[in-house]
């Protein structure tokens, strides 16, 4: 399938917002969901890290998926921003239409 699901998280909702919008007005994204208040664990230099984070959950496309970090990377406050995606392994075939029909081929 062409349909992934790209997880990127940012430390604001503001930020969050500000980055989904400019996916979906670019086409790189049919849709962008913002699920606030997250707690993220990782190591980072050296040291054990724990911050609140928003998480961005983006449906697109594998095909437009470079255009999408580059987008990101625009517009991202982190030097290293969290910017992965899945496959859709299977899903209603009327939305996975529509997010083709939603984002750039």
């Amino acid at each position: 399938m062409e349909e992934i699901v790209v997880y990127i998280t940012a430390p604001s909702q503001a930020e969050a917002e500000k980055i989904g919008a400019a996916l979906v007005e670019a086409r790189l994204a049919a849709c962008v969901n913002i699920l606030p208040s997250i707690t993220s664990i990782y190591s980072w230099k050296g040291e054990i890290c724990r911050e609140a984070e928003v998480l961005m959950i983006v449906k697109s496309r594998r095909s437009i998926f470079d255009r999408l970090i580059e987008k990101v990377k625009q517009l991202h406050t982190y030097s290293l921003p969290e910017i992965i995606a899945l496959p859709i392994l299977a899903g209603s075939e009327d939305y996975l239409t529509w997010i083709r029909e939603n984002t750039l081929s």
